[in-house]
């Protein structure tokens, strides 16, 4: 591992590596469609030779400078859909966003284009970005077919990126990078850490609320817990109903309590959002949640969808677990196999609540509760 690599999996946070997760393919998309397209343009006249006048011709130099153009260019398209666009057309239907957000991104591409064609033009023409030949290049190519061409093919890859956006949005980023790389194509064995989380009394919650409020209170409920997910660098697997089940690889679970202090930066973010619950709803939402580890196979299962499925009893036993919560008036219980393998000295008060036998398991399982040293 080289020094830069080091510096960045040490001292870049989880949140940090991923939001650059969610930029980079836009740069990579812009990158991919640039390449196609100026090859095609290439194609399409028969050499440089034959390049118009109101075009650039594509030497190596001005190939280079398109390509970091390009990549940059879609790079801060994704800095802004990440950090503010995606935010502002939140709550507007898809077509009303996919719409707004190609508007908005026009405006800003038709300076952006601007600006990159006349450093083009200056590196073609040998002459200054300001110099009057210049100028007179830039009003040739924006009155020609060469600016409705460039235009065209921006949008292109616009919107592509955009739809990657909304995808990766809807079945979330790492299950569509798993897709398109096909690691789960043939199912495989690893160890994963799951966590279980369930809001507490959530059928009375639901029959104190109309169903629309109780929707609108889910996705406060969920939207909560984003941060200390991200920074804790969890995966959401799946929601259901007002449960939540959260997994990690084992290794990232384990760095530095990464599955333990989730549950206990779950909590805390929820508890900032108090007010807010009961001014519109007359409530305040808690939670209880289970922590285990094993051994699951992992790959794309379902014909007319297809999703990443985990198969294995850590899955079955996590959610036992959780189901003794109340028993044990507990908000979390951890199962020993896990709890074992974390570094929890002077962090956190471990305490053994015995060997139980669940539900359909031959063999008994000794669970612990685990509350954070805040001394």
């Amino acid at each position: 591992m080289s020094k830069f690599t080091y510096f960045v999996a040490m001292y870049i946070s989880s949140k940090t590596k991923y939001n650059i997760k969610r930029i980079l393919p836009f740069g990579v998309i812009w990158l991919l469609l640039g390449w196609l397209l100026m090859w095609s343009e290439y194609a399409a006249i028969g050499g440089s030779t034959n390049t118009p006048d109101s075009a650039i011709s594509l030497t190596p130099t001005i190939v280079l400078f398109s390509s970091v153009s390009v990549f940059f260019v879609g790079c801060f398209i994704g800095l802004l859909e990440v950090f503010y666009v995606n935010k502002l057309f939140s709550k507007k239907s898809f077509p009303i966003k996919i719409l707004g957000k190609l508007i908005f991104y026009g405006v800003i591409m038709f300076i952006i284009i601007f600006f990159l064609f006349m450093i083009a033009a200056s590196i073609e023409l040998r002459t200054s970005i300001f110099s009057k030949v210049t100028w007179n290049k830039y009003m040739l190519f924006f009155f020609s077919i060469t600016h409705i061409s460039t235009w065209i093919q921006l949008f292109f890859s616009l919107l592509l990126s955009l739809l990657f956006t909304e995808i990766s949005d809807n079945i979330g980023q790492n299950v569509l990078i798993n897709f398109f790389t096909g690691k789960y194509h043939r199912p495989v064995s690893e160890n994963r850490i799951f966590m279980f989380v369930d809001m507490k009394d959530s059928t009375a919650i639901a029959e104190s609320l109309e169903n629309e409020q109780y929707f609108r209170l889910l996705r406060t409920f969920y939207d909560s817990f984003s941060d200390a997910i991200i920074n804790n660098q969890g995966e959401i697997y799946q929601y259901v109903g007002d449960e939540i089940v959260i997994t990690w690889k084992l290794k990232n679970g384990l760095y530095k309590n990464q599955c333990l202090n989730c549950f206990y930066d779950m909590r805390t973010s929820l508890k900032k959002r108090d007010s807010y619950f009961e001014q519109n709803f007359k409530i305040t939402p808690a939670f209880k949640a289970s922590l285990h580890c094993g051994e699951v196979t992992t790959g794309e299962i379902g014909a007319l969808k297809k999703d990443i499925f985990f198969t294995g009893d850590v899955l079955n036993t996590t959610a036992r677990i959780l189901s003794l919560c109340s028993a044990y008036k507990k908000d979390l219980l951890i199962s020993k196999t896990l709890i074992s393998q974390l570094n929890t000295k002077n962090l956190f008060d471990v305490t053994s609540l015995g060997m139980v036998n669940l539900k359909g398991k031959k063999q008994d399982v000794e669970i612990v509760s685990a509350e954070k040293n805040n001394r």
